[in-house]
């Protein structure tokens, strides 16, 4: 048998590497890193104080940390778990979002009312925007022409040119604005309020609000249905809407804005990512200190992996 034969049969043998989902604990300065084919926590990774945004780079080269309580946005290959330098951020980075051109980060700064602008090539501020009190949600459009950041105490949406760096609008919501995304193609805005309890959505052309979706689960004190991260499915038709305290998961149907079904996650139910197929979504509950791994098809929760404390924020590692 030649060389050439025994390594291709060695290639053959050697199983893929699975997917992975990167969960962030912001009181352990860890993230746990699950098998997204065995459920299973193959890495902790050390990093900075109160790690809580996190988001691959778009080729899943590099990892990007919001390190709180480090001032800092850390950047991690993905492969050793090394941290590779940390980047420019601002104050309190605690969300930030990667522009479709991959080489630029919004991150919000909760403590600076700013929205940082980093290039990621030469590690260099290019801009911060001036928004409202305690900025934490961040969305990018399709186009990459719009970023949105949230401001929990001023409860505003805002508006951002990402070619003049400057506010052209900005947006009422309800109480304590968690989470943004653009949804349908970039033709809607999607944005969750904590203590609002709604998700409001607005037109992206004009900035007007065409639906508020409230929930309201039986036997659960409304106080405690708070409305924070959420992710849709691919073909955009339906969004998971995790709620906070009331340790439920929201499936919404988003074409009619309705309410379908509530899932019970664990405590606190904060973020959400899905495998890259999309028939599991794994939500990050901060009081209970795991995972839920929710049966997409089945809008059931299948089983949970227990990480560090406090997991806060989660994102799909692609590795083929």
């Amino acid at each position: 048998m030649t060389l050439r034969t025994l390594a291709l049969l060695a290639l053959i043998a050697t199983p893929a590497a699975a997917d992975e989902i990167w969960v962030t604990n912001e009181r352990d300065d860890t993230i746990s890193v699950i098998d997204a084919d065995t459920l299973q926590v193959t890495r902790t990774i050390n990093v900075g104080e109160r790690p809580r945004g996190i988001t691959f780079a778009h080729d899943y080269s590099v990892v990007y940390v919001c390190a709180s309580a480090s001032n800092a946005v850390q950047v991690i290959d993905p492969d050793t778990g090394e941290i590779l330098h940390d980047l420019p951020s601002g104050e309190d980075p605690e969300q930030f979002v990667l522009h479709p051109d991959g080489k630029h980060l919004y991150i919000a700064n909760e403590d600076d009312a700013i929205t940082t602008v980093v290039d990621v090539e030469s590690r260099t501020v290019v801009a911060q925007i001036s928004v409202g009190i305690e900025p934490e949600g961040m969305a990018v459009s399709p186009d990459g022409k719009t970023v949105i950041t949230t401001s929990e105490t001023t409860n505003m949406a805002h508006w951002i040119d990402t070619q003049t760096q400057t506010i052209y609008a900005n947006t009422l919501v309800d109480s304590r604005p968690r989470d943004a995304n653009f949804v349908k193609n970039g033709a809607e805005l999607w944005v969750s309020s904590e203590i609002g309890g709604t998700v409001t959505v607005f037109d992206t052309a004009d900035q007007t609000e065409l639906s508020k979706i409230r929930f309201e689960i039986p036997g659960v004190l409304p106080e405690l249905i708070q409305p924070v991260g959420f992710v849709l499915t691919g073909d955009e038709k339906t969004a998971f809407v995790a709620l906070g305290p009331a340790n439920h998961v929201a499936v919404v149907n988003a074409d009619t804005y309705e309410v379908e079904r509530y899932i019970l996650a664990g405590r606190r139910v904060w973020h959400m990512a899905f495998d890259a197929d999309e028939t599991r979504l794994f939500t990050t509950n901060g009081v209970s200190s795991d995972v839920t791994v929710i049966d997409v098809a089945d809008e059931a929760a299948e089983t949970t992996i227990a990480v560090g404390r406090f997991p806060w924020g989660a994102a799909l590692r692609v590795t083929d």
